[in-house]
């Protein structure tokens, strides 16, 4: 795919979370029975519980690191939590889902307060089974630093949605409107 045509590249996906990658797995996330591809759009309530995440391939000794970091924490406009970390799991078998893999950080469903989120799941193959530690907290994880940390490499796959709350509306980011000013002006009661 034309790299100025990715959606990991329009999303800025790649930039804020990754670095420019070559794509060797397939993942497939999903929610509710509902598939995930690059840019889905979900409410909170459509991702309350836990995805399943199905590594595709036939070999079951290869093994697979999963996160799923919000970069856009607590909001887009101001991400002074990026990447909040929502889920790690290590030693994930191809051929299975997340569910066959240490869960290192247990899943933490989206909530985003303020605007669109955007959530990624970035999957890194493993060389070798290895202990990993939690980190001692989820805001500002830092998946370069991770994958760097345990010698994990670049990413083999990657896949991000949009979440917003319940009653979220609009766009990334949204204009403010002035107020409309009145005419006329309150008076006291009479004297």
């Amino acid at each position: 795919m034309p790299r100025g045509r990715d959606p990991l590249v329009l999303g800025q996906v790649i930039g804020d979370v990754l670095d420019p990658f070559v794509k060797s797995a397939t993942m497939r996330i999903i929610y509710d029975n509902k598939e995930l591809t690059n840019g889905t759009g979900l409410r909170t309530s459509a991702v309350s519980s836990q995805p399943r995440v199905e590594i595709e391939g036939t070999d079951q000794r290869k093994l697979y690191t999963l996160v799923m970091v919000d970069p856009d924490a607590p909001s887009p406009s101001n991400p002074t939590y990026r990447e909040y970390l929502h889920w790690l799991v290590s030693d994930i078998p191809e051929a299975q889902d997340a569910s066959f893999g240490n869960e290192i950080v247990p899943y933490e469903s989206p909530g985003p307060s303020a605007g669109i989120h955007r959530i990624v799941f970035v999957l890194f193959h493993q060389e070798v089974r290895q202990t990993i530690h939690p980190p001692g907290w989820r805001q500002n994880f830092n998946t370069r630093d991770f994958s760097a940390f345990y010698n994990l490499g670049s990413p083999v796959t990657a896949v991000y949605f949009n979440c917003q709350r319940e009653s979220g509306c609009g766009g990334r980011s949204r204009p403010i409107r002035p107020k409309q000013s009145s005419s006329w002006q309150a008076v006291g009661p009479p004297t």
